[in-house]
């Protein structure tokens, strides 16, 4: 419920912030001067206390256009930058990834939702637990936030190592599910890491090739990678919580809980795609799937939250060591904000990437 708290404290925020950034005490617009004023204020308020070399690349869409504001923060000073087509880690957002391609194969008949994933392993899961697809897409199935065989003491690449022995030991010998009398939402990395690698047996390929194909080929996603090698120039290196360049995280089996690397460019193209009432696949993804409290209800991936309107906002963020991120969704009036930086998720500032996010949603 930690997760829960965190989300609904930060969107509290925006409202107490919106009132009070009426200007700043320095002088914004002088770094920032093609942007427009309110935009470079609230840039310039959310950045002005982070690590040097911190990147921000920011994109706004609204009435049909699509807007991109990145920054780069250099000796104290704020600078503008072009780094739309920059590579960034985009950590949990991948989620919602995860949950477009079990949507696709819903859509297609192949699965259903309500189907249990117990059919494809070769095993008996502990204490004979039954999952569904459904709740772990939508966190509902009592599965803790991480798995206890996962070795945290590599907390440069903490997921490099866990394979499918290091699954299939957890599914077999160490899996537990905290289920009562009613579902409960408990967020979880190791929920969307099993669904991922199960979509990539149901359909006998790897996860990797349905994410290609079923995500990023389909939306024209063409800088949008599984991996951080042989990219280049093109990757903007991640910042640890001090400032320095982080090592990029690799993953295995739980690639589906946060292994996808994008730029604002491509995901512009997946939010402009959520707009369009062709892509049921997406529209299925919106659809919620349960009631966490009066302020947030789940669809699948998505987090979705109400606006000041009383507008469904879709939300979704992400962090790794080096990376913080931010999507929000208004379908209603076809707006969405993108934020991808090099902020470290541990960075105790990480906060401001998803305030800045709901603020230029606002």
């Amino acid at each position: 419920m930690k997760r829960l708290f965190i989300i609904l404290s930060i969107f509290l925020i925006t409202t107490q912030l919106y009132a009070k950034t009426g200007g700043c005490e320095n002088d914004p617009i002088n770094a920032l001067n093609n942007y427009p004023k309110r935009t470079s204020e609230l840039i310039f308020l959310l950045t002005k206390n982070l690590p040097d070399n911190t990147q921000l690349s920011i994109a706004i869409i609204q009435d049909g256009k699509t807007n991109y504001y990145g920054i780069i923060k250099s000796n104290d000073t704020i600078k503008s930058i072009n780094n739309q087509n920059k590579v960034f880690e985009i950590g949990s957002i991948t989620k919602v990834f995860t949950s477009t391609v079990l949507a696709s194969l819903v859509e297609d008949e192949r699965i259903k939702l309500t189907d249990p994933i117990n059919p494809y392993f070769p095993f008996t899961f502990n204490n004979n637990t039954i999952i569904t697809f459904k709740e772990l897409a939508n966190h509902t199935s009592g599965l803790s936030r991480l798995p206890d065989n996962l070795d945290l003491s590599n907390e440069a690449n903490p997921y490099k190592s866990y394979g499918k022995n290091q699954l299939e030991e957890y599914l077999k010998n160490l899996l537990r599910v905290e289920k009562g009398t009613t579902k409960t939402f408990l967020y979880s990395n190791i929920g969307t890491g099993i669904l991922g690698y199960t979509l990539g047996l149901a359909e006998k390929t790897s996860f990797q090739e349905l994410l290609q194909s079923l995500v990023f080929d389909k939306y024209k996603m063409n800088n949008s990678y599984t991996s951080s090698c042989d990219l280049d120039n093109k990757l903007v290196k991640g910042l640890n919580p001090e400032g320095k360049i982080a090592s990029n995280w690799d993953w295995d089996v739980l690639i589906g809980a946060g292994g996808v690397l994008s730029t604002t460019e491509d995901l512009v193209k997946f939010a402009t795609a959520q707009f369009n009432t062709n892509n049921v696949e997406l529209a299925l993804t919106r659809t919620p799937t349960f009631t966490v409290n009066e302020n947030m209800k789940i669809g699948l991936g998505w987090h979705i939250l109400k606006s000041q309107n009383d507008e469904d906002l879709f939300w979704h963020n992400g962090g790794t060591g080096g990376y913080t991120s931010s999507i929000t969704i208004n379908i209603d009036n076809k707006t969405a904000v993108i934020i991808l930086s090099n902020l470290s998720a541990f960075h105790h500032k990480k906060e401001n990437i998803d305030i800045l996010c709901f603020q230029l949603q606002r």
